[in-house]
């Protein structure tokens, strides 16, 4: 049983954003390993996304869209075995927010509704951040949480 907080403990709330993704997983292992030590609620949130081109091809009866849905339906599964199964295990208050859109909306959404005192994340692992800027990028410019990037 996680013993209760007292006053002057670490933060109450920690947010971690998680996708499948090699450094999401890294992200949340810290997470794990934080909040375990600080005795916080761990709130994990998956984003499942479905960009422009995969709603167009769903709309055309493409095959693609399917395939993007079971690899996101895949990934859900995995995920909630990892909160409910390992995670559990470990004794830590955790929970997993799955949410459909953009990202770095969803997570802001999800932090600000949680009153969230920490956001942790993976580095983004794809080129198209160069140019939208990284989902990390955009939650420290937003300056409304600490946010930890974990490579």
């Amino acid at each position: 049983m996680t013993p209760a907080r007292t006053p002057g403990d670490g933060p109450g709330t920690i947010l971690v954003g998680v996708d499948g993704s090699i450094p999401s997983l890294r992200a949340a292992a810290y997470a794990v390993g934080l909040a375990r030590r600080q005795r916080s609620r761990l709130v994990a949130v998956y984003v499942r996304t479905l960009s422009a081109t995969v709603l167009s091809l769903a709309d055309s009866g493409g095959h693609a869209a399917l395939n993007v849905v079971d690899a996101h339906d895949a990934v859900e599964r995995q995920l909630r075995d990892a909160v409910e199964r390992d995670i559990a295990r470990l004794d830590v208050d955790a929970h997993l927010v799955v949410r459909t859109g953009e990202p770095f909306t969803e997570l802001v959404a999800v932090a600000q509704a949680l009153n969230a005192d920490a956001v942790i994340v993976g580095r983004s692992a794809g080129a198209l951040h160069r140019l939208a800027g990284s989902i990390a990028v955009k939650l420290v410019r937003c300056g409304r949480w600490p946010v930890t990037v974990v490579l």
